[in-house]
């Protein structure tokens, strides 16, 4: 596949609600350890919402503004942290999608980057302080790497479900930095980030989307 295409975000952002929902208690397990307890509910309110859109956006072939409005969508409707951290990380994919109809994947890593610094900028996390960064940021230097050595969509994304998962995992025995979490201290050691897991669960449903 040379280029991501219209339905396989339209099948990104379907499979993604499903994947939420699916893990709403499992994810809000995962909270309750050492957050609000409020995660995975949160995270289904939001991807419900957009998965109410669904038809919505696939009547509209201009991807950044589908992006956009997912972006919009997710900070209305998840509560806590996480709404402008996810809802920021897809309104600055769509900001550098403006118009596009498809996209290169070298867009796609681009309009990730970009995404992805605005978690950053707006979280002011880093690598190793227990957040979703810790699946986005070595992700995102897999994604740049396989643009250099100019490899296709296929055989990227199973590197990156596996880059997301390694990082999901990676927080186990952090000691949080950031949040309610961070509170606790070394207590919180021994915990896998609930926001690093819907990370990885949102990435493992792209993968899913184009095969």
């Amino acid at each position: 596949m040379d280029k991501l295409q219209h339905k396989h975000i339209i099948k990104w952002f379907e499979l993604a609600s499903i994947a939420l929902n699916e893990n709403k208690e499992y994810l809000t397990k995962l909270d309750s350890e050492i957050g609000d307890a409020d995660h995975g509910f949160n995270m289904e309110r939001g991807f419900n919402k957009v998965h109410n859109k669904i038809e919505e956006f696939s009547l509209n072939t201009d991807l950044g503004a589908i992006f956009k409005n997912m972006g919009m969508t997710l900070i209305s409707s998840i509560g806590g942290a996480s709404g402008p951290l996810y809802g920021t990380f897809f309104l600055q994919i769509g900001m550098s999608t403006v118009s596009k109809t498809e996209l290169t994947f070298k867009e796609f890593v681009d309009a990730v980057e970009k995404g992805v610094d605005g978690v950053k900028q707006r979280g002011r996390a880093t690598v190793g302080d227990k957040t979703m960064i810790d699946v986005l940021d070595p992700v995102v230097e897999l994604l740049k790497a396989a643009v250099a050595e100019n490899k296709t969509f296929e055989k990227v994304f199973p590197e990156m479900v596996e880059t997301a998962e390694k990082g999901m995992k990676s927080t186990i025995p952090l000691i949080a930095k950031k949040g309610r979490a961070s509170y606790l201290g070394e207590r919180s050691v021994g915990h896998q980030d609930a926001g690093a897991t819907s990370s990885y669960l949102i990435l493992k449903s792209l993968k899913e989307a184009i095969e």
